[in-house]
């Protein structure tokens, strides 16, 4: 097990890091989601081709690398269709040993955005050969992603099929989220042209969606924490720093154990996609039920420790707490994976 970065993962998030830094700062998130930054963020270090595998043109990595990708893409909540395009990049090379050849080239080389509809969608998405149809009520950047992957049944079962939303027979809706940064989209299928891309995988899918998301959030975790340890430094109550205090000292200490713990859980799992599959889905169900609710509980101390300012539309706090709040439901509540981790461990 490795829980700590090699030097080469370290070199991959510090690259990463000083490209947000400098191309999507937080003001910037403030006007949504920029292509142009999305094209960078691919042509320069490309990153939505991390986990395509080589022969598509990829990078090859494994969940690790992309985990390390997705903690600074969450600490700068970066707008945009990166995790959408990750979770049908998850779906898409699981689909056997031949997947789609032109959907992850052109994922790999950021000429496409896709994603994913969601496994648990309450949705009944047909397919009658050459088209599908059905309406899918939240689409994760349903607005800008090129390509859904969406599981449909057809005359022979389920199958994974792909729709190009600007395509004939597709309507998409822009839903009003809490999560200002990121939005979400229905999306209603009228015989929108569709081609299979394979049977739905047997497992493994769900897993590594929760241990991406997990990784998103132990980011927007750690620059919630990083936020307010630099504010109590500097903000004087009373004529002392307000860091100097003994309660706001210990809801820091507190705050900072819930980032050591998440880091080790989510290090741990995506080192299980990687190295040890029959450990990932217990580490995937862990990961969800720890750390999604480590992450809003952090955000949300975050904002209330940064006292009046923290409330107001100018100040940055809100938009950690909505991120943290829109992830930690994304792929169900943290107590739908806490009953699942138990029936796994057979408690």
């Amino acid at each position: 097990m490795k829980l700590v970065l090699s030097p080469e993962q370290q070199q991959l998030r510090e690259a990463v890091r000083a490209f947000l830094c400098t191309a999507a700062p937080l003001p910037k998130v403030r006007e949504g989601y920029d292509p142009q930054v999305y094209a960078r963020l691919n042509g320069e270090l490309g990153l939505s081709g991390l986990i395509v595998p080589e022969e598509y043109g990829g990078a090859g990595a494994g969940l690790a690398e992309l985990a390390v990708a997705l903690e600074e893409t969450g600490a700068a909540l970066l707008p945009g269709p990166f995790l959408a395009t990750v979770f049908a990049t998850v779906a898409v090379t699981r689909l056997g040993p031949a997947p789609d050849k032109e959907l992850l080239t052109g994922i790999a080389e950021g000429r496409i955005t896709a994603t994913l509809a969601r496994p648990d969608a309450d949705a009944d998405i047909t397919y009658d050969g050459t088209a599908v149809h059905g309406t899918l009520a939240q689409v994760l950047s349903g607005m800008e992603a090129d390509v859904l992957v969406v599981p449909a049944l057809g005359a022979d079962g389920v199958v994974m099929a792909a729709v190009e939303l600007a395509a004939p027979g597709v309507t998409r809706t822009a839903l009003e989220t809490l999560d200002i940064t990121r939005g979400q989209a229905r999306v209603v299928l009228e015989g929108a042209p569709a081609r299979v891309l394979g049977s739905p995988p047997e497992s493994g899918v769900g897993d590594r969606l929760c241990v991406a998301l997990a990784a998103e959030q132990l980011g927007v975790l750690r620059a919630s924490l990083d936020a307010i340890v630099a504010y109590a430094k500097i903000r004087v109550a009373f004529g002392r720093y307000i860091g100097s205090y003994q309660g706001v000292k210990h809801k820091l200490a507190d705050m900072h154990c819930k980032l050591e713990q998440a880091e080790s859980i989510v290090r741990y799992a995506a080192w299980a996609a990687d190295e040890s599959p029959e450990e990932l889905p217990e580490a995937a169900a862990l990961a969800q039920a720890y750390v999604g609710r480590a992450c809003f509980e952090v955000a949300r101390d975050h904002l209330l420790l940064h006292g009046g300012i923290g409330f107001t539309w100018e100040h940055d706090a809100h938009l950690f707490y909505k991120r943290a709040k829109a992830d930690e439901v994304l792929l169900g509540p943290p107590r739908l994976h806490r009953a699942r981790l138990a029936n796994l461990l057979e408690l």
